[in-house]
C-alpha cells in the first residue's frame, strides 16, 4: 500500500450526492478526493427513472420541503443552498436541456439518464477533484489531524470526511448500506431502515391477469384493521404487474407497508375515480340504468374506466359478464359503487431492496447540523445524501435532497 496523501475532504461514494459534492468543494480551492467502490461513477442515476433521470420536480421550495413529511424541515438549509431552480440552471449551463412533464418531473429533453451523469462527469473534472473508482473503503479512523480511510490499494488522510455512500436501495448498483457502520463507529444512531419507492405485492389471485393496465389516476390509502386513520394516502397512476401494483401512487404508499410489522395484515384501499363523489357516481350508474338499459353493463362502466377492470368489477360483484345495464337495484349499484370507490385489495408486502428506488431510514438527522450537515458527535465529519434518514415522494424528490445536501456540505468541508 502507498503511504499517506493528505487531502482537504475525502468523499465516500460517487452517486448523486457525492459528486455534487466533490464538484462545488472542489470549485472552492479544496483538494478533494472522491472514492467510489464501483466501477463507474453515478450508477443510480444512469438506472434512475427508466434510463431516464428525473433530476427534479418542478415546484418551490415548501412543495420538496412536503414530500418529506416530518424529517422535511431538515432540509430548510441545504434547499437555500440549492433549489430546484439552481439545479436545472447547473445542468443546463452543462448542456442538458430540460423539460418539464404534465405530472411536474423534470427530465432531460434527451430522455437520456447518461447525459446526466456525463455532465456531472465532466464539471468534476474541470473542478480539479480527483475521482478514483473500484476503490471501497475498508475502514475509517479518526487521528488529530483528521480522517484516516485504508482501501484495498492504499491508505490515504483528510481534514474532513464526507459519507455519501447512499442507502440499501437497488443493491445491484453498488449501494450496501457501507456508510451506517461508518456513521455507528462514531455514535450515530441508525434509524431502522426500510424499502421506500418500492412496489407492492398484492395477495388477490386476479390482479396478476390484469398485468400491463395502467390507471392514470387512482386515490390509494393504505388501511389498517381497527384502525380508522389510513396509515398513508397518495394519488397518481398506478399499474398492474404480476406481483401486485407498481407506478407512482403504490411506490409513494410503499413506505407505510415496508416499516409495519405485518405487511399482510394491512389493506389497500383504491378509488378508481378519485374526481367524482360517491353520489355522483351512483347517479350516473342509475341514469344509463333508466336510460341506456340496452347497453352492455360492462360498456357502461367503461366509459369512466379501463373496459379491462370494468369486466374485472362485474366479476367480484357476481354479475355476469354480459348482463344489461337495465333493471339496475340500488343493492347492484352500491355494490358497484363500492368496488370503484373502496376497493379493499388485500397486501402481501413489497418486493424488497431489490426493487426499491430509495431508503426509508438511516443517520438520525438528531445527530446532524441541518445548517452544515456536520456531524454533531464528530467534529469534521458530514453526510450528505441518502445515507441520511431522508426519503420523499416519487417525482425527482429524492434526486434533489441529494443535490441540495452535497451542495451545502460542500460549502463548509
Amino acid at each position: 500500500m502507498s503511504t499517506d496523501i493528505h487531502y482537504d475532504c475525502m468523499i465516500l461514494g460517487a452517486g448523486a450526492a457525492g459528486l455534487y459534492a466533490a464538484i462545488f468543494a472542489a470549485e472552492r480551492g479544496r483538494n478533494v478526493l472522491l472514492l467510489e467502490k464501483g466501477k463507474k461513477p453515478g450508477v443510480k442515476i444512469l438506472m434512475s427513472g427508466g434510463t431516464r433521470c428525473n433530476i427534479t420536480h418542478h415546484c418551490d421550495i415548501r412543495g420538496i420541503l412536503e414530500s418529506f413529511g416530518p424529517n422535511g424541515k431538515f432540509l430548510h438549509s441545504a434547499l437555500a443552498s440549492c433549489s430546484p431552480q439552481d439545479v436545472v440552471d447547473f445542468f443546463e449551463a452543462e448542456g442538458v436541456a430540460t423539460k418539464v412533464e404534465d405530472t411536474g418531473k423534470i427530465f432531460p429533453v434527451s430522455d437520456r439518464a447518461v447525459d446526466v451523469q456525463q455532465a456531472l462527469l465532466r464539471r468534476l473534472h474541470r473542478s480539479g477533484a480527483t475521482l478514483a473508482t473500484c476503490e471501497p473503503a475498508t475502514a475509517v479512523d479518526k487521528f488529530d489531524g483528521g480522517f484516516r480511510v485504508t482501501t484495498p490499494l492504499r491508505t490515504v488522510s483528510a481534514k474532513h470526511l464526507l459519507i455519501t455512500t447512499g442507502g440499501l436501495s437497488f443493491p445491484g448498483c453498488g449501494t450496501t448500506g457501507d456508510g451506517y457502520g461508518f456513521a455507528r463507529q462514531f455514535g450515530h444512531t441508525i434509524v431502522p431502515t426500510r424499502p421506500a419507492l418500492v412496489p407492492l405485492r398484492t395477495q388477490p389471485a386476479w390482479v396478476p391477469e390484469l398485468k400491463g393496465l395502467t390507471v392514470s389516476r387512482a386515490k390509494l390509502s393504505v388501511v389498517e384493521a381497527n384502525v380508522s386513520k389510513p396509515l398513508n394516502i397518495r394519488s397518481g397512476a398506478m399499474l398492474f404487474a404480476h406481483f401486485g401494483l407498481t407506478g407512482p401512487a403504490p411506490l409513494d404508499v410503499s413506505r407505510a407497508v415496508s416499516s409495519h410489522a405485518k405487511p399482510s395484515s394491512l389493506k389497500l384501499e383504491i378509488d378508481y375515480l378519485p374526481n367524482e363523489t360517491e353520489q355522483q357516481y351512483e347517479a350516473f350508474l342509475q341514469h344509463e340504468s333508466l336510460h341506456q338499459g340496452k347497453k352492455q353493463l360492462a360498456v357502461v362502466l367503461a366509459e369512466k374506466m379501463q373496459r379491462r377492470l370494468a369486466d374485472q368489477m362485474l366479476v367480484l360483484a357476481n354479475m355476469a359478464p354480459d348482463r344489461r345495464a337495465a333493471a339496475l337495484s340500488k343493492d347492484d349499484r352500491r355494490v358497484l359503487v363500492g368496488l370503484a370507490k373502496r376497493m379493499a385489495l388485500p397486501l402481501a408486502g413489497t418486493l424488497g431492496y431489490e426493487k426499491a428506488e430509495v431508503t426509508a431510514g438511516g443517520v438520525s438527522l438528531d445527530e446532524v447540523d441541518s445548517r452544515t450537515l456536520e456531524s454533531k458527535l464528530q467534529p469534521g465529519l458530514f453526510f450528505a445524501g441518502e445515507v441520511l434518514d431522508l426519503d420523499g415522494w416519487i417525482g425527482g424528490y429524492n434526486f434533489q435532497s441529494a443535490w441540495s445536501t452535497g451542495h451545502l456540505a460542500a460549502q463548509w468541508v
